[in-house]
């Protein structure tokens, strides 16, 4: 029998080891409660020990045990007679199995394996300027037998494709929830939430009042995402090939070897309570070493969060910051990432031949936020991918068992002339060099383009904008999709390369769009059919772009040379002017998103460039020859 000590230590919360014990602490509002105990290996229940009214402090039940080999047991907590799990736990040995019904018995919560060795980690800390993003699931990413990984779908075979993300220049890792959470409800948690609802008077019904509850185990769906409440201190277990405490950190060390950083998705629904999100994201980078956070949910008092010391130099990543907001100067806050959809949904506009959208382009492809960072993408694990943004104008969740009226109906998509899968050379080729445009308008914007998973080789889900419940080839990466759609990886690493190359395509501060050097040219400057004199009326959607390289100088401290680009969504070829170079420098084309490319001549005439429809076209200042 186990034995108490009536030594009162409420926090922190959760279970933990102490000198020849172990402590657990439990907050719960219900009658009685307690503690189930259980044997780890077999399962079998050892002991029920209920708290005492002299353990409670408010709210919170605390009381240790002694007598307890704490690394053979396994727990969870109760309230009357239902079993609660622990919401602290950090790992849960029952909980491998990807997809399985869940019982609340297999939420038995037990202490992780401990002796991991990190050595000299050190974190990268890039910044946002050198930032490239990839977003991921971790299970999605290498499920696929075409991986070609040992262990398919787990943070270690994510650790085995490190060097294929370096090649495609990435930089910087965002995961889709990753922490524990139940794919499938179980019958305690569906009764908590009602008798949540209830205790809160959190409506369900729209004349104000709550259902009585029912469980029907046949109408559970999967949750495969998995933004819901989860436990938020312990790595999925089902994303591990062994021990998931070992292998997530081991990841973490091998992503900071090669100078790589891992940002982890944290949605907190209504109900966490902002001291405990801080906690979380607090234990995270001091137990797993994590670089950053992207922050989901609503009112979550992500500006407090910004003005915690210990997290200065991780990455905070939410909707928007109002760091200002006592109506002093916003002080700086450099680890902090705006991540919203103005730039995402603006650009699918413009990419499909919308009008009136030059204005809204030019400002997103050059804002950087004051004393802050900005991540922007074209797509993302909600809406379509990148293949599919070009390949249908009408979502096709069909297969998510809503009758297709779950997902987004406005994707700013356009399907290049045939619904899915296309026949037709040309709208093939369209779709292709489409692709490349949105790759271009991604990677020509001046903060952090982030890309997700797969939109680097034209990964398709067949239509399907939300696929929140499958767990399939719709959501598993396809990787021989890289080698038949070689081309366009190719052209993602070529574009990589070229930003890398030129520091005045990702500066670290907002370009001015003034000659603040006195040496003739602005830093940043926009051209239409006459040089130096843009036309960005409803109409137009055309434009040139002039970047001045002395604003910036690359590594071996030479400055910079001078791009230009050339932009083009109209569905006919237009002409564009390039300013005069300094003397002794030329135009040379270096690329075009233009099926032909440098196949044929050019069209040209003086200064003057013909950017064929739907393209865009890259050409940089060299010094003539002899």
């Amino acid at each position: 029998m186990t034995e108490k000590n009536l030594q009162k230590k409420p926090y922190p919360l959760g279970v933990h080891k102490e000198e020849g014990g172990v402590r657990f602490s439990f907050v719960s509002r219900a009658a009685s409660c307690g503690i189930l105990l259980y044997d780890r290996k077999t399962g079998r229940e050892l002991e029920k020990v209920p708290f005492a009214q002299e353990d409670r402090i408010g709210n919170v039940y605390c009381s240790t045990l002694k007598n307890i080999d704490a690394d053979s047991v396994s727990w969870l907590f109760y309230e009357e007679d239902m079993p609660v799990p622990d919401d602290r736990g950090r790992a849960f040995p029952g909980r491998q199995a990807f997809g399985k019904a869940a019982d609340v018995r297999d939420l038995r919560a037990a202490f992780p394996e401990e002796g991991f060795e990190w050595g000299v980690d050190r974190f990268p800390r890039i910044p946002y300027h050198q930032a490239i993003g990839y977003c991921l699931h971790v299970r999605g990413f290498t499920k696929h037998a075409s991986s070609g990984v040992k262990h398919r779908g787990t943070f270690a075979g994510l650790a085995e494709k490190i060097p294929y993300l370096r090649e495609i220049g990435v930089t910087t890792i965002e995961l889709q929830p990753a922490y524990e959470f139940t794919e499938l409800p179980y019958r305690e948690e569906a009764v908590r939430e009602s008798a949540h609802g209830m205790r809160t008077g959190e409506p369900r019904f729209g004349d104000g009042t709550n259902p009585p509850f029912e469980w029907n185990p046949a109408q559970r769906k999967l949750n495969y995402w998995g933004y819901k409440k989860g436990f938020y201190y312990a790595p999925k277990a089902a994303y591990a090939a062994g021990d998931p405490a070992g292998e997530f950190k081991a990841l973490v060390r091998e992503l900071h070897r090669n100078h790589m950083e891992l940002v982890m998705q944290f949605y907190f629904p209504w109900g966490v309570q902002p001291g405990e999100i801080t906690e979380i994201l607090r234990f995270w980078v001091l137990e797993y070493h994590v670089d950053g956070f992207h922050l989901m949910g609503e009112n979550l008092m992500a500006d407090m969060l910004a003005a915690d010391e210990l997290l200065a130099d991780t990455k905070i990543w939410y909707y928007c910051f109002d760091t200002g907001s006592n109506g002093n100067q916003a002080p700086a806050y450099p680890h902090l990432g705006e991540y919203n959809d103005a730039w995402y949904y603006d650009m699918r506009r413009f990419l499909k031949g919308d009008g009136g959208m030059l204005d809204s382009v030019l400002y997103h492809m050059r804002h950087i936020p004051d004393q802050a960072g900005a991540i922007h993408y074209i797509s993302n694990y909600y809406g379509f991918t990148l293949a599919d943004l070009v390949s249908y104008d009408r979502k096709h969740n069909e297969h998510n068992g809503e009758e297709n009226r779950d997902g987004n109906d406005y994707n700013c998509s356009w399907n290049c002339g045939e619904e899915g899968a296309a026949r037709r050379k040309r709208t093939r080729q369209l779709r292709l060099r489409q692709m490349k445009n949105a790759m271009c308008l991604l990677l020509f914007s001046q903060s952090t383009p982030l890309l997700f998973m797969g939109d680097e080789f034209g990964n398709s889900q067949k239509g399907n904008n939300n696929p929140y419940c499958q767990d399939n080839a719709i959501t598993w990466l396809d990787w021989e999709q890289g080698k038949k759609n070689k081309e366009i990886l190719d052209f993602w690493k070529k574009l990589v390369a070229f930003r890398r190359e030129h520091p005045i395509l990702h500066p670290a501060k907002e370009l001015r769009l003034m000659d603040y050097l006195a040496c003739g040219y602005p830093d940043l400057s926009y051209h239409g059919q006459n040089a130096w004199q843009p036309r960005t009326d409803g109409c137009f959607r055309h434009i040139g772009i002039m970047f001045c390289g002395k604003y910036a100088q690359r590594e071996e401290k030479s400055d910079d040379t001078f791009l230009y680009l050339a932009m083009n969504m109209d569905w006919v070829g237009q002409e564009l002017a390039l300013p005069k170079l300094p003397k002794g420098m030329e135009w040379t084309k270096a690329f075009s998103t233009e099926e032909t490319e440098d196949t044929k001549e050019e069209e040209k005439s003086g200064w003057l460039r013909k950017v064929g429809p739907r393209a865009i076209s890259v050409y940089v200042g060299r010094y003539c020859s002899g």
